[in-house]
């Protein structure tokens, strides 16, 4: 009985330790979207002010209304780039599972090589494609254009790599009785398999949409009109070298991140099957 008793109470404590590890590492991550809430509702005086509040008197809601006003690029942002992450993760996921159901089950020769060759792409660091990538868009005439900036990110090696790992499992009793049915093999892989790939198909669109919102660099560089501007560049308008406005610019922060809160609140358990699946823990 002694012996259970101390089984128990080692048990209570280590569990105990454990959720107050995770309360503890919650309040660390969510510091930041505090911080951010709680600039975008204050002055500038007070965003700025030595003194800390942990939250201001007056709440200042016009500072979102002054992201939407008349003359303001951040609507068109914002708009941009829900069409861009939206077109951009509807085309990735078509190229990325169709290459990697082929080269999970169609068979021909050198077809691991031909893998090898996919997997060696992603050993190049984007530093050195990014010039090309950029000389061949200005050649096509797609500077400034939405176009330039949603092709290039259309094809993604680790979603071909997962759908390729996930296609090799799949069961082929399924496939058989397709074929026996009289399909033929895109009437396998439309009507047979993708329909059973949709946890790995949501989990990579809800993680490539992430990536495709928080672009920066590649829509900075492309996007030189600012009817082109992705909402992570239209951000970067706020600060300049004269002066910051920066509980507007928290504001459309905080509007800026809306959209990937409610896209993780709706996928969160497919986000983590498709980390799981991609080998980071």
């Amino acid at each position: 009985m002694k012996n259970r008793h101390r089984i128990s109470a080692s048990r209570v404590v280590r569990q105990t330790l454990i959720y107050l590890l995770l309360i503890i590492l919650a309040i660390i991550f969510l510091v930041p979207f505090y911080v951010m809430l709680r600039n975008a509702l204050s002055t500038k005086a007070e965003v700025t002010s030595l003194d800390w509040v942990w939250f201001p008197k007056e709440l200042q809601w016009q500072n979102f209304a002054e992201v939407f006003e008349d003359g303001s690029i951040f609507p068109q942002g914002l708009l941009n780039s829900a069409v861009i992450s939206v077109i951009q993760i509807v085309l990735q996921l078509a190229i990325s599972a169709a290459a990697g159901y082929g080269l999970a089950r169609v068979p021909y020769r050198r077809r691991n090589l031909v893998f090898a060759a996919f997997l060696a792409t992603m050993m190049v660091p984007t530093a050195v494609t990014f010039v090309p990538s950029f000389a061949v868009v200005s050649a096509l005439g797609w500077v400034s254009t939405l176009a330039g900036i949603i092709v290039p990110g259309i094809f993604s090696v680790f979603s071909v790599f997962l759908f390729r790992q996930f296609f090799l499992d799949f069961p082929d009793e399924l496939e058989e009785a397709g074929r026996l049915d009289g399909l033929g093999p895109w009437g396998v892989f439309f009507r047979i398999v993708l329909p059973n790939a949709k946890g790995i198909t949501v989990a990579l669109g809800a993680i490539g949409f992430i990536n495709s919102w928080n672009a920066f660099l590649w829509p900075l560089v492309v996007g030189q009109d600012e009817h082109s501007w992705t909402v992570q560049v239209a951000l970067s308008s706020y600060l300049n070298s004269y002066s910051v406005d920066f509980p507007v610019l928290f504001a459309a922060a905080v509007t800026s991140i809306i959209p990937l809160v409610i896209l993780f609140f709706i996928f969160q358990r497919h986000i983590v099957e498709g980390v799981k699946m991609s080998g980071m823990k």
